[in-house]
Order: structure tokens, then C-alpha cells, then sequence
């Protein structure tokens, strides 16, 4: 491509030189001509106001100029020459002037001239001047010289600008291929330097986006990827515990380990599928949010587990609580990680609420015990450290999903009594849930 451009900008600067070099050229020698010939004409008329009026009665010799390279002949009224170095007889130029006319012409190598002679406004004569016409090539060779040097002055020129413009243009091409490339070879933290060319900066600065993007987007799959697995580590949890159980007492009823083995099972398929739904979710043509079926599926679900630790879980869904869009799976695994999370470090009653927050809609979950004391309230939203695989997943996979719904989770009140509440936007329409 430098190579390209460079050709390419040397080629049209030649072609500009000759294209308006050659006339111009040519001009310049017209122009030197007709000068050379005015002058030839000025210094002929002079030399014919000194001819003295007795010159065709054989009076005194007359004495025409030797100056300016210029050789003088004097002709009488017939055509015949009287002094100088000129033809015998008349030519062309004479006889014209003879006629009263101003006549110049070229002839054997030289330029030639004539005026007339008049006295009492009559031709007595003609004085004919001649230079040699490689005046007017020196002057013309000299300027042809001066124009070709500035074509090819010119030609360097834009060579050099010329390489310079096209280092200019291929070095951050080169730079966007490279990072291209280190992109296409799972680089995301590329980055593309500046050119100070818009059209380069706007491809480079959509590069640096996309990168940015595609970090971002693994980043979240993987953590995705390991948070799922957290997911599901809890009832697979359960199951076992419960098969082993059944393996060391004998005396377990068969027929009820089977039943709680399938609800569990039943629970495992149904984060699989929910998991599996929010990886397929393109966020395109979201239905509303059925929440007091969630919210009944979340009841269903841990209502169970926790009146086995003599803990009741209460739900409710305010009347006015608004229309909102988001992934009836997403939002029943966050449900799940914050009753999970009541369930494993909170104490007494869990309640999951679902009411109006302005135009949006909160869905909170808390129970009564201690809270969070003596840290940051957003720390418990911090992914986990590499040593530490208890805490920290859940709520950070549960703020991760919820943001990609387009709400917030927070934690509305640290303790005592802890409330998580999910935050979703509502609709335009803003009706109420029924």
C-alpha cells in the first residue's frame, strides 16, 4: 500500500508538470520571440530617423548603428541596397516595407525586421535589421532549464510527501491489523493509539469497543460458568446427603427418600433449565414478569426446607405492585440465592415481599437474624477470593443477573433483620399486576 500510494502521487505529479509544463514552454519561447522581434522593429525605426534625406542623391556616406548585435541594411525606394550587410537586392520584409508596412520574418538562422523610410510622407527606403535567432533559443533553452528544474523539484516534493503521507496512512493500518489480529487470538486488552486521522481513529476506536466488549462478555461467561456451577452444588448437596443417609440407616423409608431424591431432582432440573434459558436470553421481546407466580414458585420450592428447621417462610404481593419485563428465570434464581442465603446465615422467619418502588417494582427478602455487622454492606456482593469456596457466589451471581435485566439488587437494610431487595424498572403502561 505505501508503495501504491507513493507511485501514485509522483505519477499524477509528473503528469500535472507535463501536461502544463509543455505550454507553458512553449509560451515562454513565443514570448521571447515576439520580445526579440519588437526590439529588432524599435532599433530598425531608430536607425531609419537618422538615414539623412539627401542618402538616394549620393550625398554623404550614411552611417547606420553596430550596437545590440543587430546588422543594418539600407535600401533606396527601387529595392536596391545602399549600405550594410544585407542581401543584394530587396526580400520579403524590404519590399513590404517599401510598401509602407512593418514587416519581420525568420530567415537562414536569423531574425529579420524592416521598416520604411519616410520623408514628406513618402517611402524613400527601407533599413532592414538582423539578429541571430539563438538569442532567442538561449533565452528559451534557459527557461526551459529553470521550468525543469522546478518539475523535478516539484516531483521530489511530492515524493517526499508522498512517503511521508503514506507512512502516515500505513502505520496505523498496520497498528489496526496488529491489534486485529492479537484481538482474533483472544487479546481483549488491546488497545489502538490515536493517528489523528478521523476515518482511522473512528475504525480503531470501534475496534477498542468491540474488544471491550468481548472482554467484558467472557469475563461474564466465565464468572457465569462458575457461579452456575454454585448453583447447583446446593441441591446436589442435598441429594447425596439424603442418599447417604439412606445408605447408613436402614431403617429410612425407602419410599419417602425416593420422594424427597425426585424433589430435589425436580429442583436441580429446574435451576438447569432456568440457567440454561439465560444463557439463550436475548433480552428481545420480554414478556412481563408473572410475579406472584415467582413468587409462588419460590414458596413452593423452600417453603419445605425451611419448616424442616422449624423456620416458616411467608410470601406476599402487594396489590399495586407494577408491571415490570424482565426473565421469569433470572429473577427466580435470584429469589433463590437470597432465600437460600436467609436460609444458611439468617435466623427465624423468612419473608419475600413484592411491592411498588415509584414507578418500578422491589422484590425484597429478609429474615431475623443478625445481619450483616462490622463490614461494608456491598462487600457481601464481592465475588469470592480463590481460597474461599462458601462465600460470596451466590449474591454476586444474583446482582450480575439482575443487572442484566436492567434493575439493581441491593441491600436495603444490613442488620439487624437483613433486606435484600431486587429492583426492577416498570413499564409505560405501568398496570398493576393481577
Amino acid at each position: 500500500m505505501r508503495r501504491r500510494i507513493l507511485v501514485s502521487l509522483v505519477g499524477l505529479t509528473a503528469l500535472a508538470v507535463i501536461v502544463f509544463g509543455i505550454p507553458l514552454a512553449y509560451a515562454a519561447q513565443r514570448l521571447y520571440h515576439d520580445e526579440e522581434v519588437q526590439r529588432i522593429q524599435r532599433e530598425a525605426a531608430e536607425a531609419a530617423q537618422h538615414v539623412p534625406d539627401t542618402f538616394s542623391a549620393g550625398g554623404d556616406p550614411v552611417e547606420l548603428p553596430s550596437e545590440s548585435g543587430i546588422t543594418y541594411t539600407l535600401y533606396d525606394d527601387t529595392g536596391r541596397r545602399v549600405t550594410g550587410r544585407g542581401p543584394g537586392s530587396a526580400d520579403a520584409t524590404v519590399r513590404a516595407a517599401l510598401r509602407g508596412d512593418v514587416a519581420d520574418a525568420t530567415a537562414s538562422g536569423a531574425l529579420v525586421a524592416s521598416v520604411p523610410v519616410s520623408r514628406q510622407e513618402r517611402v524613400v527606403g527601407a533599413v532592414r535589421a538582423a539578429a541571430p535567432s539563438s538569442v532567442v533559443t538561449d533565452q528559451s533553452r534557459r527557461a526551459w532549464l529553470v521550468m525543469a528544474a522546478l518539475g523535478v523539484a516539484a516531483v521530489g516534493v511530492s515524493a517526499l510527501i508522498g512517503l511521508w503521507q503514506s507512512r502516515r496512512l500505513t502505520r496505523p493500518i498496520d497498528r489496526l491489523a496488529q491489534s486485529a489480529t492479537q484481538l482474533g487470538e483472544g487479546d481483549f486488552t488491546v488497545r489502538t493509539e490515536a493517528a489523528g486521522i478521523p476515518e482511522l481513529d473512528a475504525v480503531a476506536d470501534a475496534l477498542d469497543t468491540t474488544a471491550t466488549r468481548l472482554d467484558t462478555m467472557l469475563a461474564r461467561e466465565r464468572s457465569f460458568s462458575a457461579d452456575a456451577s454454585h448453583q447447583l452444588r446446593t441441591p446436589l448437596a442435598a441429594l447425596r446427603m439424603r442418599l447417604e443417609m439412606a445408605r447408613l440407616d436402614p431403617r429410612i423409608d425407602r419410599a419417602t427418600l425416593i420422594d424427597e431424591a425426585l424433589t430435589e431432582v425436580e429442583r436441580l432440573q429446574g435451576t438447569i433449565d432456568d440457567l440454561l434459558a439465560l444463557a439463550r436470553d436475548t433480552h428481545e421481546d420480554r414478556t412481563p414478569l408473572p410475579v406472584a407466580t415467582v413468587v409462588e414458585e419460590v414458596d413452593q420450592s423452600w417453603h419445605g426446607s425451611l419448616a424442616a428447621d422449624g423456620r416458616p417462610l411467608r410470601t406476599l404481593v402487594e396489590p399495586n405492585a407494577p408491571t415490570v419485563r424482565a426473565s421469569p428465570a433470572a429473577v427466580r434464581q435470584v429469589l433463590d440465592v437470597l432465600v437460600d442465603n436467609a436460609a444458611t446465615h439468617g435466623a427465624g422467619t423468612v419473608m419475600v415481599r413484592a411491592r411498588a418502588a415509584g414507578t418500578g417494582l422491589a422484590i425484597e427478602v429478609s429474615d431475623e437474624g443478625p445481619g450483616v455487622q462490622g463490614v461494608d454492606p456491598e462487600h457481601v456482593f464481592r465475588r469470592r477470593r480463590k481460597d474461599d469456596q462458601r462465600h460470596g457466589v451466590g449474591l454476586a451471581l444474583a446482582r450480575s443477573l439482575t443487572e442484566a435485566e436492567g434493575g439493581r439488587l441491593i441491600l436495603q437494610r444490613a442488620a439487624p433483620a437483613p433486606v435484600f431487595a431486587i429492583v426492577l424498572p416498570g413499564t409505560e403502561d405501568g398496570a398493576a399486576n393481577s
